[in-house]
């Protein structure tokens, strides 16, 4: 994390709490819900008719594209502004499109609002992390970076318990329980955003000020790595309860109970992969991620064991709020010795992400469509990006030491 920002003068706890508190909201707003709610719904959508099998999978696409802009216009959107005011403003924003989608009046108007939800998740993810951390005492970041994303996991679950509740009063109602949910978080966190930075001297940074040799490889490494990483968790952040209602014929009960499982696991994964990367590294931890979404991914394609599968939507939910403090570790490990470079190559990070999260929802959608439903073809694809993840990690090492005898 963002150990070398400015810190405040005073270790005031209540001021650092409320700001991990906006900072949890804003994520399980922007993205747990504004994002995952949508999964557990699209049994729904079909079933309602508001639209067809092909327009709901593309819909969903729309929120990454969304995501997308939202990566691109978050940081010159707070320049103008404010942090603080385009996080409340993004809440806003997603709450508001919960609303309009009740009232499905046409494709393009539900893919409108799918972008926009889209556009406030990214601009949160862009913002949240540097608007939060330098309020937090740095002996506290590491932790704190990993409850602002246990957001995302909570509104995983949120989704999967509340939606089913909201489903019995139908679904328009669904839409509006989670955009009146989203409002009120929105309301209670108004208030806890810091307004101002904060005061005091850089820390010198525990990896040194000078950066390890071969930084830029390094990073450009671990960007094209973050854009597969984007490309594998697509599948099952979209498909998995399609996949477990109709694909499995589970039904949308067993389906729900499945989406809550993957919850669990995104609930865990910040804190688990965090954890594990204080210990071991984040590069290491993010090789052990990659290899045990793969394994986790070919579970899923194979099996149809009940608690095979259960375990192994776990894993495989841990693993999209899991990699984001993976990442931040290895920028903070790369370039511990300068903020201002940690906070544009995350933004540039979450970017790249973005880009390849959206062309990764549109050429599923396309695959799915044009295969004839099959689920396996976009397992095989995902799995196919985590193992390229290593082969990036693989050559990059290899160069590095080739270039100098020490290792990254």
């Amino acid at each position: 994390m963002n150990s070398t920002s400015p810190i405040p003068d005073s270790d005031n706890t209540g001021a650092s709490l409320r700001a991990i508190a906006a900072g949890l909201c804003a994520s399980l707003v922007g993205i747990g819900l504004a994002r995952f709610a949508y999964t557990p719904l699209i049994p729904s959508l079909i079933e309602a008719r508001w639209f067809s099998v092909n327009d709901v999978i593309y819909l969903g696409a729309a929120n990454l594209l969304g995501y997308l802009a939202g990566a691109l216009l978050g940081r010159p959107m707070a320049r103008r502004h404010s942090a603080h005011a385009i996080l409340r403003a993004m809440m806003l924003l997603a709450s508001l499109a919960f609303f309009a989608c009740a009232f499905p009046l046409s494709v393009s108007w539900f893919f409108v609002w799918r972008f926009l939800s889209g556009l406030a998740g990214g601009s949160i993810m862009v913002l949240v992390a540097s608007t939060v951390l330098p309020h937090v005492p740095a002996q506290r970041r590491g932790l704190a970076g990993g409850a602002i994303f246990v957001g995302i996991g909570i509104g995983v679950a949120a989704s999967g318990s509340l939606v089913p509740l909201l489903m019995q009063l139908g679904l328009r109602a669904a839409w509006l329980g989670l955009g009146s949910l989203s409002l009120l978080l929105a309301i209670i966190s108004w208030t806890f955003w810091p307004a101002t930075p904060p005061t005091g001297k850089p820390v010198p940074s525990k990896h040194g000020a000078t950066p390890p040799a071969g930084t830029a490889l390094a990073l450009n490494t671990l960007f094209v790595q973050y854009a597969l990483m984007a490309v594998a968790l697509v599948p099952m952040m979209v498909f998995l309860v399609d996949y477990i209602a109709r694909g499995m014929g589970w039904g949308t009960h067993e389906a729900a109970v499945f989406w809550v499982i993957y919850g669990l696991g995104a609930i865990a994964g910040p804190m688990l992969y965090g954890a594990l990367a204080d210990h071991i590294g984040p590069a290491m931890t993010g090789r052990l991620a990659l290899l045990l979404q793969a394994v986790a991914l070919a579970v899923m394609m194979v099996s149809r064991q009940h608690v095979v599968l259960m375990l192994a939507t776990f894993v495989v939910g841990t693993f999209p709020p899991g990699i984001v403090p993976i990442v931040l570790g290895r920028l903070h490990q790369l370039l511990g010795h300068d903020v201002g470079a940690q906070n544009a190559a995350w933004s540039r990070a979450t970017t790249v992400f973005a880009l390849f999260q959206a062309l990764a929802g549109y050429g599923y959608s396309w695959l799915f469509s044009h295969s004839g439903g099959n689920y396996h073809a976009l397992l095989l694809t995902a799995i196919s990006a985590l193992l390229l993840a290593l082969l990036a990690d693989g050559v990059q090492k290899l160069l590095s030491r080739k270039r100098s005898p020490a290792t990254l």
